[in-house]
């Protein structure tokens, strides 16, 4: 493989552990589409997960945002909250995150979002989630 997607691999693994990629979830639409895996380790991790500027942490904060406000990206979505949970998000900020989309997302993509949240968040034994103090 080239550069680009030898980076790409390198930075799902710093991500989400060793030995793990988001490979995977390309392979069931391989027959189809069978570069569509290579472009987005390239495109999404070799090339712009990679950047400086943002850590993991604030890095996930944005791409959390964009699923919530996207809606209908249920399996993406539930893949980033487990890497905003490896990369150190609390899950009471992944919370603040999904309450902070609501005024530009609105509650239908909030609340199905939260669903995934709960999921992922019970699925790691992190429930009940305690609530952010309110200042």
């Amino acid at each position: 493989m080239n550069e680009r997607y030898e980076r790409g691999l390198a930075r799902q693994r710093e991500l989400g552990g060793p030995g793990r990629t988001r490979t995977d979830a390309y392979a069931s639409l391989a027959d189809i589409a069978p570069d569509l895996s290579r472009l987005a380790v390239e495109f999404a991790y070799g090339d712009i997960h990679a950047r400086p500027g943002l850590d993991p942490a604030r890095r996930q904060l944005v791409i959390l945002g964009a699923l919530i406000t996207l809606g209908g990206v249920e399996p993406q979505l539930e893949a980033h909250l487990g890497t905003a949970l490896d990369v150190g998000l609390r899950p009471t900020e992944i919370v603040e995150a999904l309450l902070q989309a609501l005024p530009y997302a609105g509650f239908p993509r909030v609340m199905a979002a939260t669903a995934v949240a709960r999921k992922v968040l019970a699925a790691r034994g992190l429930l009940p989630v305690g609530q952010a103090p309110v200042p």
